[in-house]
C-alpha cells in the first residue's frame, strides 16, 4: 500500500453507499479506486454523452493515479478554462502533469498568469526550488541503501524507538482483514531491532499497542511522556464507524507506557496521520484533511498536557502548508522535515526540510535532492546522529524502482545535514521620526562580491521577509525614494544572530532633516554657541554636529556648504577671521568623524556681513538681539 492510497482511506465509503449515491458505473469504480476500469467506462460514456465538469475531473484523476499524465493535463486545462470547480489540490495535480512531462517552463508560465491569485509564499517556495533542481546535488557522502527486511507488501513511516525501529506495513496476516481498495492487509504496526549494519532483525507485529481489526499505524514514541501516538480507524463496538456521509476516517490514539489507551484525536468526518510529538514544546504535530486546508492533508499542531488535547488545531501555514499534501512531520535540531507533493520536486511525495524561527515562522522549505528523493514518493523521513556523533543516519519510505514492494524502508548516512542551508532576514522598517511603517522599501541581500542575490519590498506595514541560499557574507541594504540609505554587511557568526529574531530597521525621511531659512535649504539643528571670542569645540557646538554626521551616514550623497556668521560687536576683519575659523573647526571635527571631504562643498566665514535685525556697527542692542546674528547654518546644496 503507498501513501496516496493511504491517503485515500478518508474517503472510503461502504460500496452500498457508493452505488446508492453515484450515477453512473464510471463513478463507481473510480470511488473504489479502480482507475484502469474507470477510464475505460467513463471513456464508454462519453461515446453516448457529454460528461459532467465533476465527471472530467474524475476522469482527469484517474489519468493521473495511473500515471497518464499528458492525459491527465489536458483535461485539468479544459476544465479549468470552462469551470471554477477544480480544486486546489487539483490545480496542483494539474501542474505535477505539466512538470512530469518535462513542461517546467510551462508550469512558470502558468504561474506567473495566477501569480494575482496564488500565494506570495507558493511563488517563492516554487521559484526557490526551481532554481535548487537547476544545481546538482552533492550526494557524493551519502549512502542509501534498502532495508533487508523490507516485505512485498507496503513497508512505511519508520520511527525510532529503544534499540529498533517501529514501522507500518500492511503484511498479510491471519488477525488482519484484507482492504479492498489495496488487496492487503489493514495495516499493522512492527517492530524491528536494529543491527550494527542498520538491518532490521527479528521483525514482528509489536504487541504493546492494542490490538485492532483494522487499520493501526504510523506509530510515533514520546520519551519524555513516555507514551505512543499512533493512527487507527474509527471503530464502535468494534466495528468500523461511519460519518453521516459514510465516511470512515483516522483517528490519533496514545497509549501511555502504564498501559492506558484512548482517542487523542477523533472526528468521524476528519482523517489524521502521521503523529509526532516534540518533547520540547509538548506540540503534537499530525497532518489532517481540515476545512482551512491549503490544498490536501496540511500539517498541524496542537498542544498537550498530561496526554491531554488543550489547545484548537493549529495550521503550519502557507509556507510550509500548500495546495498538495503535506504528511510526515519529523523535528530534529530546529529544523522541520517532512513530505509533499508539490508541483515543483522531483515528480512524486519528496522530503523538504525547513529551519524553524521566532513566533512560528519557517525559511523556505528545501529538497533534500537527487538521491533520497527521485520521481517516485519519498516519505516518513526521520534523522540522528550517528554512533561517532561524527555524522548522521536515518530512515525513510520509497516506493521507487529497486524495492520489494509497494512502498519499502530504505536506511542512509550523511557526514553532513541534509539540504540546502538558507540565510533568512525578516522584520520591520519603519519611518525613524514617527515609528510609523515604511512600504515599498527595497531590501537588497548582497554576496562578498557585491552581487545581488535577491531582491523583496517591504508590506504596506513596513514588514519584509527575504531569503537566500547561505553565504560566507551577507551585505544588507535599504533603499527608498526620499530616505536614507542602510548598508551592512555581516559574516557567517553575524548572520547566525540574525536567523533567530526579528531585524528591525529605521529610514530617515530626507524631508524631515531639513528647513528653510534665509530663503536656503538647511539642515534641521538646534541653535548651538561657540564660547564667546572663541572657534574651539564645546559640548554644545558637538550635540549638534553629530546630527550632521548622523544625516550624512544616512545620505551619503548629500553636499552641504558650512556657513558661519558673527554679530556686529568688534571689527569687521576680527569677525571675519573668527567666524571662517569656527566654519573651518566645523568642518573638521566632521571630518574626523567620518564625513566624507565630497560631503563639504565650501565652508564660508561671513562675519557680520550678513546682519539679520538692526544690531550694526555702534547701534545698542540687548544681548538676546547680538545673538540672534550669531548662527551657523549647514546649508544643503544638493539632495
Amino acid at each position: 500500500m503507498n501513501y496516496k492510497l493511504y491517503l485515500t482511506i478518508l474517503f472510503f465509503l461502504p460500496f452500498s453507499l457508493l452505488g446508492q449515491q453515484k450515477k453512473s458505473k464510471a463513478d463507481d469504480l473510480f470511488y473504489a479506486y479502480q482507475y484502469e476500469k474507470a477510464i475505460a467506462e467513463y471513456k464508454s460514456e462519453m461515446a453516448k454523452r457529454s460528461l459532467s465538469n465533476l465527471q472530467l475531473l474524475n476522469l482527469a484523476d484517474a489519468y493521473f493515479q495511473t500515471g497518464k499524465f499528458d492525459d491527465a493535463s489536458k483535461l485539468y486545462l479544459d476544465v479549468n478554462k470552462n469551470d471554477t470547480i477544480m480544486t486546489v489540490n487539483q490545480f496542483n495535480k494539474l501542474l505535477q502533469s505539466l512538470s512530469k512531462n518535462s513542461e517546467r517552463e510551462r508550469v512558470k508560465t502558468f504561474l506567473r498568469s495566477k501569480a494575482d491569485k496564488l500565494s506570495p509564499e507558493l511563488l517563492e517556495n516554487a521559484e526557490f526550488n526551481y532554481s535548487l533542481l537547476e544545481i546538482a546535488t552533492d550526494n557524493s557522502n551519502t549512502v542509501i541503501e534498502g532495508i533487508g527486511a523490507n516485505s512485498a507488501q507496503g513497508d512505511f513511516s519508520p520511527t525510532f524507538y529503544k534499540d529498533g525501529l517501529l514501522f507500518s506495513s500492511s503484511r498479510l496476516q491471519k488477525s488482519k482483514s484484507v482492504y479492498e481498495p489495496s488487496g492487503e492487509s489493514y495495516l499493522d504496526i512492527y517492530y524491528g531491532k536494529l543491527g550494527a549494519d542498520g538491518e532490521l532483525v527479528d521483525v514482528r507485529v509489536f504487541d504493546k499497542i492494542p490490538d485492532s481489526k483494522f487499520h493501526k499505524s504510523t506509530p510515533y514514541y514520546s520519551e519524555k511522556y513516555a507514551s505512543f501516538y499512533y493512527i487507527l480507524s474509527n471503530t464502535e463496538n468494534d466495528e468500523l464507524a461511519y460519518d453521516d456521509n459514510g465516511k470512515n476516517a483516522l483517528a490519533i490514539g496514545i497509549l501511555t507506557d502504564s498501559g492506558k489507551s484512548s482517542f487523542l484525536l477523533k472526528d468521524l468526518s476528519t482523517s489524521f496521520y502521521y503523529p509526532f510529538m516534540d518533547d520540547t514544546t509538548g506540540r503534537l504535530y499530525f497532518a489532517a484533511n481540515f476545512d482551512d486546508s491549503y490544498g490536501g492533508t496540511d500539517l498541524y499542531y496542537v498542544y498537550t498536557n498530561n496526554g491531554q488535547i488543550f489547545s484548537a488545531p493549529k495550521n503550519l501555514g502557507p509556507r510550509i502548508n500548500s495546495p498538495g499534501n503535506e504528511i510526515s512531520p519529523y523535528i530534529h535540531n530546529g529544523s522541520l522535515y517532512f513530505s509533499s507533493d508539490i508541483f515543483y520536486g522531483y515528480g512524486g511525495m519528496d522530503i523538504y526540510k525547513s529551519n524553524m524561527l521566532e513566533g512560528d515562522a519557517f525559511t523556505i522549505p528545501v529538497n533534500l535532492g537527487n538521491g533520497i528523493n527521485t520521481v517516485a514518493d519519498d516519505f516518513g523521513f526521520i534523522i540522528k546522529e550517528g554512533a561517532d556523533n561524527n555524522s548522521l543516519t536515518g530512515y525513510f519510505s520509497s516506493n521507487r524502482n529497486g524495492g520489494k514492494g509497494g512502498d519499502d524502508l530504505y536506511r542512509f548516512s550523511l557526514k553532513n545535514t541534509p539540504g540546502l542551508k538558507t540565510f533568512t532576514l525578516k522584520g520591520k522598517v519603519v519611518n525613524l521620526t514617527n515609528k510609523v511603517g515604511l512600504d515599498k522599501v527595497s531590501i537588497k541581500l548582497l554576496d562578498r562580491e557585491g552581487e545581488v542575490l535577491k531582491e523583496t519590498f517591504s508590506t504596506v506595514d513596513g514588514d519584509y521577509r527575504i531569503e537566500v541560499p547561505w553565504s560566507s557574507q551577507i551585505t544588507v541594504q535599504t533603499s527608498k525614494d526620499g530616505y536614507s540609505q542602510l548598508s551592512t554587511t555581516y559574516s557567517e557568526d553575524g548572520m547566525e544572530d540574525l536567523q533567530n529574531k526579528s531585524f528591525n530597521m529605521g529610514l530617515v525621511k530626507l524631508e524631515d532633516l531639513l528647513t528653510n531659512k534665509e530663503d536656503k535649504t538647511i539642515l534641521k539643528l538646534d541653535k548651538f554657541y561657540f564660547d564667546k571670542g572663541k572657534s574651539i569645540m564645546n559640548a554644545q557646538v558637538e550635540t549638534e554636529l553629530n546630527k550632521v554626521v548622523d544625516a550624512v551616514m544616512h545620505f551619503p550623497s548629500l553636499r552641504m556648504v558650512i556657513e558661519n556668521h558673527t554679530d556686529s560687536r568688534g571689527s569687521s576683519a576680527y569677525n571675519k577671521k573668527l567666524s571662517t575659523d569656527r566654519a573651518n573647526t566645523i568642518k573638521n571635527y566632521l571630518l574626523q568623524k567620518g564625513v566624507s571631504p565630497n560631503n563639504i562643498v565650501d565652508v564660508v566665514g561671513f562675519g557680520e556681513e550678513k546682519i539679520k535685525n538692526n544690531c550694526t556697527n555702534g547701534a545698542y542692542c540687548l544681548d538676546f538681539l547680538h545673538k540672534q546674528n550669531e548662527r551657523t547654518l549647514i546649508v544643503v546644496v544638493d539632495k
